[in-house]
């Protein structure tokens, strides 16, 4: 189910600082913003994708504190079915099925795994753009 890894993001109360230090060490500007909301950027030859995120949107269960706040989504081309498995499997919700941006396709979820870990999970046109041609190719 999970096909590879889509987007990080982090936590920042001070979203401007945050994108200012991300832009500076990653030497670029973000590519998408929502304003007093998110940033993004995308970056080497996968065009991986950081979002940072201002904390006020941050799950209820996020921690303030070291690994508390960054969070990995893998993609799957079935988010509502991936999200139907992991809680059949024992997993609880940590974040509900939410749609991102503007209607785009991006739609992430988060759950708790049975061992306290937070797996994201997303729907991600972007991820599927820049690997549409690589499974095939693999698979050949």
């Amino acid at each position: 189910m999970l096909r590879g890894m889509a987007t990080t993001t982090y936590y920042a109360d001070d979203l401007t600082a945050a994108k200012d230090w991300y832009s500076e060490f990653l030497g670029i500007a973000p590519y998408y913003e929502v304003p007093g909301g998110y940033y993004e950027f995308r970056f080497g030859p996968m065009q991986a994708e950081l979002g940072i995120i201002n904390r006020a949107f941050a799950p209820a269960g996020a921690r303030n504190a070291p690994g508390g706040g960054g969070l990995v989504f893998w993609h799957v081309d079935d988010l509502e079915a991936a999200v139907a498995r992991l809680l059949e499997l024992g997993a609880t919700v940590y974040e509900p099925i939410t749609e991102r941006g503007d209607g785009e396709g991006f739609v992430t979820a988060a759950v708790l795994d049975p061992f306290g870990n937070v797996l994201g999970i997303m729907s991600n046109p972007h991820f599927v753009a820049m690997t549409s041609g690589r499974e095939s190719a693999a698979s050949a």
